[in-house]
């Protein structure tokens, strides 16, 4: 506000972006405070706000917005069609998504891009049906919003235009993480003028696996003549020891701008470094070390994180921390919104919102169970292709189906139930309209009377929604089932961590990118495993220093003291190997390890 009075800056023309909700919301709740009140400066995340100027360009819905389920669903069809036998069909459907990512997200020719998972020309054929069934369904995944607003922006100077003037100055959170599509779209919306500010580092680009370019905050300067660089090399998080560690091992990579974290913090504590025979007693370990240091009240579970390079190592870890009854939670498991539960009361919320997904109809009209089976559902599809309708459509028009007999009689009333909750949705809160999908079609009133501890978790996370959805009303001037589902299809998981949780955490080292605690383990510190195999096996120095990198941030999470260990001998691919100490172990000072 300071700005508006000096500079004759208005806030409303200030477009803030970053990467999570989480963070977005926090710079906007941190400027209010500062400022004393709200502001119409506008903080969002990269989708959030160009799936805004989607929105209002070409009318879409959350309705619009692919699920992963269905994205998963799609690839598995054409590998099927098209003979292919994958050992595990998720992964390899996983795969093959993330690299249609990367050739959206980084603008490459499809007949230039070599595929990792299998040959290029499988790939072209399922990245055209993948692009096919997502046109024929009228859906749109998160790099398509980036692909239509650049493809707006460029056929439509006249909204582009509007768009610039609406606003002047761009600020980005995590530059580094950027990739080249979002880059060029920025860049676009920030001319004629360039207000542009960016925040990032370096050196704690991880995501090229994503698709994030490093070289957009190493080359900004060039690309921006003009641009003022200001380091920000303090750190006011941890200790002089864990800092000089992260140094020690940064320095060693070539492709980075100079800079040296320093803090006004203590010395600390030496950092730890521990050696064990197997991953089993390792996990013993560090389970061992967190149940001292939390029954002699040093801290509560909460203050520990144990930082892994992949998910698999989380195995070993749980058993033990079970063994030893200490409470945990893996995070980047399974996302709340991805549970089951959550799922099937969301698909029916979808369906009364619009009844065009039909993966949510096909996902609940059988749960809780109504005599509803899969011959019946087939017949109702074959007739909705038939006349180019969604299957809800076809569900409607039943009694024209011919061959379903009695079913027809199931049919009918599963859609006199949706059309029931329309009816009241248009004069129920959302928290009541909530209330009555659970009660009506008996999906509480079955968990109820399984009488288990997995039913009793899974009304917890029923609980937890409707938690959500009473936030969003009091949160919101004139909330809507379509902007509640649309801001929900926009979660990422980062954002789904419960700070009240007196839990210890376990994650990935990219999970834990942007979060801080007073105690981190990192562990499985061998090559071969961090740095990972393939990593040394291509001895490419780019692949080496992003795994550098990563080790970079697992260091910089700790704030009181760090914790590194290794196995000597570990169960991998189902063999026992005997890896050396990782090399970035190597690269730490040694006189800060005691």
């Amino acid at each position: 506000e300071k700005w508006t009075k000096e500079y004759g800056i208005d806030p409303g023309d200030i477009l803030v972006i970053t990467f999570t909700r989480a963070a977005a919301e926090e710079m906007r709740e941190r400027y209010e405070a500062l400022t004393g009140g709200g502001s119409r400066v506008t903080f969002g995340t990269f989708h959030s706000i160009f799936f805004r100027i989607l929105k209002l360009a070409y009318r879409y819905t959350a309705d619009n917005i692919v699920r992963e389920e269905q994205q998963m669903q799609f690839v598995r069809e054409l590998a099927q069609a098209g003979g292919l036998e994958p050992e595990d069909e998720n992964e390899f459907a996983a795969s093959i998504l993330s690299e249609i990512s990367s050739v959206k997200g980084e603008r490459i020719v499809l007949e230039h891009y070599y595929s990792k998972n299998c040959p290029d020309a499988v790939f072209r054929q399922l990245y055209a049906g993948y692009e096919e069934k997502m046109r024929r369904a009228g859906l749109i995944d998160f790099d398509d919003m980036m692909v239509l607003c650049l493809e707006l922006f460029t056929e439509r100077k006249d909204i582009l235009s509007a768009w610039q003037r609406r606003y002047r100055y761009i600020l980005i959170d995590e530059f580094q993480d950027i990739n080249r599509l979002q880059y060029e779209i920025v860049r676009m919306l920030a001319k004629p003028e360039d207000n542009l500010f960016i925040v990032g580092d370096d050196d704690q680009s991880i995501y090229k696996f994503r698709g994030a370019n490093i070289h957009n905050i190493l080359d900004f300067e060039k690309t921006f003549p003009d641009a003022k660089v200001i380091k920000l090399e303090q750190n006011y998080r941890s200790t002089k020891t864990i800092l000089d560690a992260a140094n020690g091992v940064i320095h060693h990579n070539q492709g980075r701008k100079d800079k040296t974290l320093w803090t006004d913090n203590e010395q600390g504590v030496p950092i730890a470094l521990n050696q064990y025979q197997t991953e089993y007693e390792e996990a013993m370990g560090i389970v061992n070390d967190i149940a001292a240091k939390t029954e002699h009240h040093e801290a509560e579970y909460k203050d520990f994180a144990v930082l892994y390079r992949t998910n698999a190592q989380s195995r070993v870890l749980e058993e033990k921390f079970v063994t030893r009854n200490i409470p945990y939670r893996v995070v980047g498991g399974v996302n709340f919104y991805q549970r089951k539960e959550i799922k099937d009361i969301l698909a029916y919320l979808k369906i009364i919102n619009n009844g065009q997904d039909d993966v949510a109809v096909r996902r609940v009209v059988n749960v809780p169970k109504r005599g509803i089976g899969a011959t019946t559902v087939t017949k109702a599809a074959e007739y909705a292709d038939q006349w180019g309708i969604s299957l809800y459509e076809a569900f409607k028009q039943v009694d024209g189906i011919p061959g379903l007999g009695r079913a027809a009689a199931k049919i009918n009333g599963f859609v006199n139930l949706i059309q029931v909750f329309r009816t009241k949705a248009e004069y129920m809160s959302l928290a009541e309209l909530y209330d009555e999908v659970l009660e009506d079609t008996g999906y509480l009133k079955e968990l109820q009377a399984e009488q288990t501890d997995e039913a009793t978790t899974r009304i917890e996370n029923l609980d937890e929604l409707r938690n959500k959805i009473v936030a969003y009303e009091e949160e919101t001037e004139q909330p809507s089932l379509n902007e509640l589902l649309e801001q929900i299809a926009l979660v990422a998981d980062v954002d789904n961590m419960d700070d009240s949780d007196n839990k210890v955490i376990l994650m990935t080292l990219h999970s834990a990118k942007g979060l801080e605690f007073p105690y981190v383990y990192l562990c499985g510190m061998e090559d071969g495993l961090f740095p990972s195999y393939m990593t040394i096996v291509n001895d490419d120095p780019m692949e080496i220093e992003e795994e550098r990198r990563l080790c970079y941030v697992g260091i910089t999470r700790a704030m009181k003291k760090l914790t590194l260990s290794y196995a000597m001998c570990r169960m991998m691919h189902g063999q026992t190997q005997y890896n050396k100490i990782s090399r970035f172990v190597k690269e730490i000072p040694p006189q800060l390890i005691g």
